[in-house]
């Protein structure tokens, strides 16, 4: 077996090398070189024994600028989404201008390394262009979101595994009997329909993408939570019926520690995809810490590794969830620590929500993954 001083100027060679952290087990003890080796105890390589994509969303700076950072990916995912950087604001700075680099880039990237890549989103009522709302009218709606999907799938055709067509349609606070977002731009300019218009247009541009509904608040036993997945699930319902395409539910799964009532929606979120021929895509998983009541990393970190595996052993009972990507893979670029509103309880401290730490060293949560993988049936 080689040393790891062996491994390291074999994997691929330069500063990225030099720069990978020694991988801990999730008691704190230095991991065997079978551990430690990228290929035999990556995540990927446990998820694909069981027939399962890995993966996480990738920050387009971190990406750009950290080759350590390129490195971990290409070493345990088999499957990468963008952040940012495929979003409507992000892709058109002008409504006659494109930026596609970023996106270009990760899709290279993933090929050279085998890797496959989510596109998210096609359509959001968020991260739209600052003229957008000065532009885009009912007159026009109908052509700039069919021009958008066409423009951006076609350039991609063939490249990308699944797409986040619509995201976050249903919002049971604007009070529709549906429970669709009528606060939407989307919405108030083409109604209900600028669903159907999306998927419809998205089958035609790239009829290989596996077309996707994305949605969040959706896991938990809670009253909210129940009555958001009902409506997400009287959706894809309706959607199915309509022959509208649709192949898969994705389940964002931003979880938090202290409530692990989720057997219940899980079940119906999983018995209601297997009764539509949907597949299922743990898409956006993280875990929030924020109600740890322990400053001690130690104890933080195991509360957040045994919400990843209740979660994760509850969500890969069944075969419908083909892939688990977390949102991010390092905590040192989580979204949970962009803002105050995230941890209320602990304002100045920073979360670790994901399997590996801000130095790139895989964390209980990382151990608790792969061993999620290994319990689950093959699919």
């Amino acid at each position: 077996m080689m040393t790891r001083r062996e491994w390291m100027r074999q994997a691929a060679g330069a500063a990225a090398a030099a720069a990978l952290p020694t991988v801990l087990t999730s008691s704190g003890h230095a991991a065997s070189d079978k551990e430690a080796t990228p290929g035999a105890g990556s995540l990927k390589a446990h998820a694909a024994a069981r027939g399962l994509l890995t993966g996480c969303a990738v920050n387009a700076n971190l990406f750009r600028d950290d080759p350590a950072f390129r490195q971990l990916l290409a070493e345990q995912y088999s499957i990468v989404v963008p952040e940012n950087c495929l979003k409507f604001g992000y892709l058109r700075p002008t409504p006659d201008t494109w930026n596609f680099a970023d996106a270009d880039a990760l899709v290279s990237f993933a090929e050279a390394h085998s890797m496959k890549v989510r596109g998210h989103n096609f359509v959001w009522h968020e991260a739209l262009p600052n003229w957008f709302a000065s532009t885009v009218n009912k007159d026009n709606a109908r052509k700039f979101l069919v021009d958008h999907i066409n423009t951006v799938a076609n350039r991609y055709k063939g490249k990308i595994h699944s797409w986040d067509v619509v995201n976050e349609a249903i919002w049971i606070k604007d009070g529709r009997a549906d429970g669709l977002r009528s606060s939407s731009p989307w919405f108030q300019m083409l109604g209900p329909e600028y669903l159907d218009l999306a998927y419809r247009t998205a089958r035609k541009a790239d009829p290989h993408a596996l077309l996707t509904y994305n949605d969040y608040g959706i896991e938990y036993d809670t009253e909210d939570d129940t009555k958001k997945r009902d409506a997400v699930l009287r959706l894809l319902r309706r959607m199915k019926a309509a022959g509208t395409p649709i192949d898969a539910l994705g389940v964002q799964s931003h979880i938090h520690t202290g409530d692990s009532s989720f057997a219940k929606g899980t079940r119906e979120l999983l018995d209601g995809a297997r009764s539509l021929g949907l597949q299922v895509f743990i898409t956006e998983m993280d875990v929030n810490d924020d109600g740890v009541a322990s400053d001690d990393i130690a104890v933080r970190d195991q509360e957040v590794a045994e919400v990843y595996r209740n979660y994760l052993n509850a969500m890969l009972r069944g075969p419908e969830v083909k892939a688990v990507l977390t949102w991010g893979a390092t905590d040192k670029n989580t979204w949970l620590n962009n803002g105050p509103k995230f941890h209320p309880k602990h304002p100045t401290r920073a979360e670790r929500p994901l399997p590996f730490d801000a130095d790139y060293k895989p964390t209980p949560a990382f151990f608790a993954i792969r061993t999620s993988f290994d319990e689950a049936k093959r699919r």
